[in-house]
């Protein structure tokens, strides 16, 4: 997994990183976006362009937000692959933190 998105987009959903990126990898959960990791191509266009700082590279990702990472995994274990995030729309469910605070 390349790029993990992290606490600060739960709520915020704010999107500049799904107009940015080159393949579609950016998925938006209920509360928050997900990066599909088998979709990424590790560009890096998502990072600097989010307003919340949310996206880590994963080799930066911080100790106390490797749950993100890991909820970034578990989120497509639901859906797997499906080749790009425009195909299946806005999804209602979450994994990790994001599920757990669930308003």
């Amino acid at each position: 997994m390349p790029y993990v998105v992290t606490e600060a987009c739960i709520g915020v959903l704010d999107k500049a990183c799904t107009k940015v990126c080159p393949v579609d990898c950016l998925y938006e959960g209920g509360r928050m976006m997900y990066i599909n990791a088998d979709e990424c191509v590790d560009c890096g266009a998502c990072e600097p362009v989010c307003p919340m700082e949310a996206i880590y590279y994963e080799d930066d990702l911080p100790d106390d937000m490797q749950v993100y990472r890991e909820a970034g995994i578990a989120f497509f274990e639901k859906i797997g692959s499906p080749g790009g995030a425009k195909k299946v729309g806005k999804l209602t469910h979450d994994a990790g933190p994001a599920a757990m605070h669930a308003e």
